[in-house]
């Protein structure tokens, strides 16, 4: 029988599996709260939830959004987003046009995806979702680094098939007019 360490800590690995993973076979893995398990073409993007500074800044984004989100959007956090078969994604906040879905969110009624960067994350963020947010036509994109002294942001907009930075943090102040204004304190 195994020690009561060694059976907490089995309970977190993720199960064998052979060959590519399926949307069906990640819905069905058992709910982990210490985790984030994301889907890209078969292979699995598995990263520790972030350190309590990157939790901080990913609630304080949320809130400045729903704050001044209008009555057609609605600020989320951590919503499972299906960005086509074989990809399904958990940005750190989203705004969306609401509606009743099951639990995956169309990427069709998302209107900005956020990353806040961290060590586990930061190059998936940077690159590849950054990537796939485009390709899936989210038409605006935040990044949150929380490694200067003060947080910096972007605000990037998907122009063509390539995002564009259209704003950027000032001394820790990041004020966006698009999708719509607000102002957000990091």
């Amino acid at each position: 029988m195994a020690a009561p360490a060694e059976a907490a800590a089995a309970a977190y690995l993720l199960p064998r599996h052979v060959g590519p993973w399926s949307l069906d076979d990640v819905l069905s893995l058992p709910e982990d709260n210490s985790q984030r398990v994301e889907l890209v073409d078969g292979m699995l993007l598995v990263s520790p939830l972030g350190s309590f500074r990157h939790q901080e800044l990913v609630f304080d984004s949320a809130a400045a959004l729903r704050a001044a989100c209008p009555d057609y959007f609605q600020t989320t956090i951590e919503l499972n987003v299906l960005l086509a078969s074989g990809r399904l994604v958990i940005p750190d906040f989203t705004v969306v046009n609401p509606r009743e879905v099951g639990v995956m969110y169309p990427v069709s009624d998302v209107v900005l995806v956020g990353e806040v960067l961290s060590p586990a994350t930061r190059l998936n963020d940077l690159g590849l979702k950054r990537e796939l947010y485009a390709q899936a036509g989210v038409k605006y994109y935040m990044m949150v680094d929380p490694e200067p002294k003060v947080a910096e942001a972007i605000l990037l907009e998907l122009q063509g098939t390539e995002y564009v930075e259209i704003a950027k943090s000032v001394n820790g102040v990041l004020e966006i007019e698009r999708p719509f204004p607000v102002t957000i304190t990091f």
